[in-house]
């Protein structure tokens, strides 16, 4: 019996193209590339722990062809089903030299998933410009070094989706945490800029806005040089530092993540965003589009305990 997969524009026969010169790309295996959902590539970046291994193993479990990356892949456990291998978002060599690799073995990249960041908390004033540029470093240039990196071999292949990991504090400015916030911000922004600018290509950009998650993030994140010290913040950033800590580590396991990335995936038709999250958490965002700002601000600050 003949198996039926949709290549994105018109309906093909595994193996042997239904229509001549429909443009859809079968590989030697005979499966239908990203449109069909069948034996796609995959990179996802922040693969070793949390939401991106969680994905990963989704991914891999799907039959997908998953490459993960970490800046030490060789001194960390290993994902089931895929394929760690080294990059460093904040360098441009280590980011080019990750993509021809699997170009190299695989010909393609059907998805990308930019997922790797860090945290940082402490009062703007006390975040000095060295620490703040590091952040973006990472949480912002580092992706936009794999974006750019990618869509030459999408575009080549006029097809392609990259799924952008913001977060809800990309559309809420969080107290103690407002440089993180502010390179979540600057993600939204250059996602939806880049999803119209790519759109004539075929290709998709989505974002994912996690709220609170029972990751490493929490033990992971650092702290400013001077909230260690003598801030005159120390009291209010303590408090409001523990509730977010608590949240975070009641939160749900980011293996609702990786679900929401295989329904994203699947979608012919997906949206710009999809908040991820605890209900008050996707709430809130909802909430700052209706209440009038201070009293959204009074809301928050209240329940950050920052007054």
């Amino acid at each position: 019996m003949a198996l039926l997969a949709y290549c994105g524009k018109l309906t093909c026969i595994i193996g042997s193209c239904a229509v001549q010169n429909c443009g859809c790309e079968i590989t030697n295996a005979g499966h239908v590339t990203e449109g069909g959902i069948l034996n796609r590539v995959v990179l996802i970046t922040g693969a070793s722990s949390g939401i991106g291994k969680a994905c990963a193993k989704r991914l891999a479990a799907e039959g997908d062809r998953v490459y993960g990356t970490s800046r030490h892949p060789n001194g960390e456990t290993g994902v089931p089903n895929t394929q760690m291998i080294a990059m460093d978002v904040n360098s441009d060599e280590s980011v080019n030299a990750a993509i021809e690799q699997i170009i190299s073995a695989e010909g393609r990249i059907n998805i990308v998933v930019n997922n790797a960041g860090v945290g940082i908390a402490g009062a703007i004033e006390d975040t000095s410009i060295e620490e703040a540029r590091a952040l973006f470093e990472t949480n912002f240039f580092g992706m936009l070094r794999v974006c750019r990196a990618v869509l030459p071999v999408m575009r080549k292949s006029q097809r392609g989706t990259i799924v952008n990991t913001s977060s809800l504090g990309g559309r809420i400015g969080l107290p103690y945490q407002g440089l993180y916030s502010a390179t979540k911000f600057a993600v939204e922004g250059m996602s939806e800029a880049l999803r119209m600018e790519v759109h004539q290509f075929g290709i998709r950009v989505i974002m994912i806005e996690p709220g609170d998650f029972r990751t490493g993030f929490t033990k992971n994140r650092r702290y400013v040089s001077a909230a260690q010290q003598d801030s005159v913040y120390g009291g209010s950033f303590e408090r409001t530092i523990k509730v977010a800590e608590k949240d975070e580590q009641s939160g749900s396991s980011p293996e609702q993540i990786a679900r929401l990335l295989v329904r994203i995936l699947r979608s012919r038709s997906p949206k710009v965003r999809y908040s991820v999250g605890g209900i008050s958490q996707r709430g809130a965002a909802i909430l700052k589009q209706i209440l009038p700002s201070r009293v959204f601000e009074w809301a928050l600050m209240k329940y950050y305990r920052v007054t």
